[in-house]
């Protein structure tokens, strides 16, 4: 078995018991025999996987003497601050869970990402190493791909496909979709990523993928009727959502970004349940794309 599905196992058991004893620890992995084989986890083992923990992700697994030994981990803010590290743990965990119930492999459905594991490992070395690719990028409209070197900034998993967002070799940052490549080369030429550049406050304003430098931020507030609300409260559309109300048979919401394209396919997917309160240039807008919609035969 992977060794970090292993360290997740014991961070997502000790995270949801909040403190445990070696004992239970080892008790609960030898039950679950889908990856124990039904073997204890002897303290050795488990001291190696304590400090390998530490090392890769930064979590501490301490122990409280008083009261018991019990085994915490003391620092969760480190986990719940980064968003990163949050949605691999989550990840592996969700693994972890499936690869607990594969006799339920027909009824656990999930969605394929496409392209992600061809390319992103390509990606993501010469991201580590600041070196330039040459991709070869075929647009859906077109037959044929284009290839030209880019410098890989930063990657972004939006809507179950993997983006890469790079300087390309006319000096303009753009997002290239990782399933519209069609090969990606590592070369041996170095890059240095712009002074100041942070991935997150590059997109902080944006809904997705679509950077629409054109498109500037601008508040604005939605309305979800009573069956709606629910969604927007438990999953936001954006980072920037807060409530402003919530009167019972709808509520309303603010936003701060730039209603770019794929925004607005966002808020037309719902259809009724969602009104554009303000600004008023975005709810012409969207009576447009509904008229239009009503004319298609």
């Amino acid at each position: 078995m992977n060794q970090l599905q292993k360290y997740t196992w014991l961070i997502e058991t000790i995270r949801r018991a909040g403190k445990i004893s070696h004992k239970d620890l080892s008790d609960r992995w030898s039950r679950n025999k889908d990856l124990s084989d039904g073997r204890e986890l002897h303290r050795a083992t488990f001291n190696r996987w304590r400090d390998a923990i530490f090392e890769q992700f930064g979590i501490m697994i301490d122990c409280q003497k008083v009261g018991g030994y019990l085994y915490y981990i003391s620092n969760p803010e480190d986990i719940d601050e980064d968003k990163l590290k949050k949605w691999m743990l989550d990840s592996f965990a969700v693994g972890n869970v499936i690869g607990e119930n594969l006799s339920l492999k027909g009824r656990i459905l999930v969605d394929e990402i496409p392209s992600g594991r061809d390319h992103l490992t390509t990606i993501l070395e010469a991201m580590k190493e600041n070196r330039v690719v040459n991709i070869t990028y075929r647009p859906f409209k077109k037959e044929h791909g284009y290839t030209f070197p880019i410098e890989p900034y930063c990657v972004k998993l939006f809507e179950n496909r993997w983006y890469v967002l790079g300087l390309n070799n006319r000096g303009e940052i753009k997002i290239y979709g990782l399933d519209r490549l069609e090969s990606v080369e590592l070369t041996d030429t170095l890059f240095k990523l712009p002074k100041g550049f942070d991935s997150e406050e590059f997109f902080t304003t944006k809904f997705g993928i679509v950077i629409g430098y054109d498109v500037k931020p601008e508040r604005i507030v939605i309305r979800a009727n009573e069956d709606h609300k629910h969604y927007l409260k438990s999953l936001p559309l954006h980072r920037s959502q807060r409530l402003i109300e919530d009167n019972g048979e709808y509520a309303d919401f603010e936003l701060y970004l730039s209603p770019t394209y794929d925004f607005i396919m966002k808020l037309l997917h719902v259809g009724a349940m969602i009104e554009v309160i303000s600004p008023a240039s975005l709810r012409k807008e969207m009576k447009g794309w509904i008229s239009e919609m009503t004319m298609i035969r």
